[in-house]
């Protein structure tokens, strides 16, 4: 008995290890990520079509904090490495702008303002892609908040007069990402239902962020900030 006890002891032990090392893994694989991603995306800028360059920024960015959220082993886990590895790729996007002679730190979001708000945001929807690992409504909802973000952004990119309006968005760039978010929508559940859900999540506040950013350039109120 005190032998298979010992065993037994051995194997929790075991396996408490791994996850362990697997949570270490994790974290220097977020971290690594960052900083490759952010280079990249810096070496790039102002190279090759610019239309390649408008779905890199700020969708591989997105992309990678969507993956590390939905690898972590916990919520707390998912929070930390996401934000490393947000801020690994910001870091190494504004150092990779040091060395191409552009001393400024407002290379990522425009302003130090949308700087603070990217880093937000992709922690934001690290957390997201976390949760929509649950097999419930609440994992629906947070597959349908994670597409309609990527929706309104690219809403707010490709049309004429919004605030994000950037002319090279439309139209390669923009249906390219706006199929990718409805198809991340649909993979990441289960179940004809739960995609249902998801997708009318999506669709219903994408559409609502569409007709706040519309509604001051239609004079239907003012705007809001």
């Amino acid at each position: 008995m005190e032998m298979n006890d010992t065993a037994i002891d051995y194997a929790d032990f075991a396996e408490f290890d791994r996850r362990q090392r697997g949570i270490e893994r994790h974290v220097l694989a977020a971290f690594l990520g960052g900083l490759v991603v952010g280079l990249i995306g810096m070496l790039m800028s102002g190279r090759g079509p610019g239309w390649v360059e408008q779905i890199y920024h700020p969708y591989a960015y997105f992309a990678l904090t969507l993956v590390v959220g939905a690898t972590a082993s916990g919520f707390g886990w998912a929070l930390l490495t996401t934000f490393l590895a947000a801020v690994s790729m910001l870091v190494a996007a504004m150092g990779g702008s040091v060395f191409r002679g552009d001393l400024g730190f407002d290379v990522v979001g425009d302003s130090p303002a949308g700087l603070n708000w990217t880093l937000v945001l992709l922690v934001g929807l690290g957390l997201l892609a976390y949760l929509t690992r649950r097999r419930d409504r609440w994992g629906d909802l947070a597959a349908g908040l994670v597409g309609a973000v990527l929706l309104t952004d690219v809403v707010d990119r490709a049309t004429p007069g919004f605030i994000g309006e950037v002319r090279e968005f439309w139209p390669v760039p923009a249906l390219v990402i706006g199929s990718l978010a409805v198809i991340l929508v649909i993979v990441v559940r289960r179940g004809a239902r739960g995609r249902v859900r998801a997708l009318a999540v999506t669709t219903t506040l994408a559409g609502l962020a569409a007709f706040l950013l519309a509604g001051p350039l239609s004079g239907w109120f003012p705007p809001l900030v």
